[in-house]
């Protein structure tokens, strides 16, 4: 396992949920490093724009993108993280789009603790491309 800590450990016995509190973390960061590509920005402008791409509707749309490339194993971690009992739904979230994200967070924090960093990249670049995001940044 490739982390940033290199500390091997069995991710396969962790549950979505905690899949998903890794994963959240990784797409968070990727978005950052995005936006910080074009260029010296004001925080604020740059908060805004992160915003823009990791909020429940836009990872979920992302998900829904992703899903016909997706392999089996990837399905099936998807799947898991989207039908994990989640504690509450933010008020600003709608159910389904709360769920949506939750396994497009599943599968980044999979795919980060198993070391597939070149698959991550290749994902959230589909991810962005078919958002348009890379071009307003």
């Amino acid at each position: 396992m490739a982390t940033l800590l290199g500390q091997p450990g069995d991710y396969r016995l962790l549950s979505p949920l905690d899949l998903a509190f890794v994963g959240d973390g990784v797409f968070d960061l990727l978005c950052r490093e995005l936006l910080l590509r074009g260029g010296s920005c004001p925080v604020k402008k740059l908060h805004q724009r992160k915003t823009e791409l990791v909020n429940c509707q836009a990872q979920a749309r992302a998900l829904e993108k992703l899903w016909p490339g997706l392999s089996e194993e990837e399905r099936a971690v998807a799947l898991r993280g989207r039908n994990a009992h989640v504690g509450h739904v933010p008020k600003n979230a709608s159910t389904a789009d709360y769920h949506g994200a939750t396994a497009l967070e599943a599968l980044f924090g999979w795919l980060y603790l198993g070391g597939e960093t070149q698959r991550l990249r290749e994902l959230f670049q589909l991810i962005m491309d078919t958002a348009g995001a890379a071009e307003g940044v």
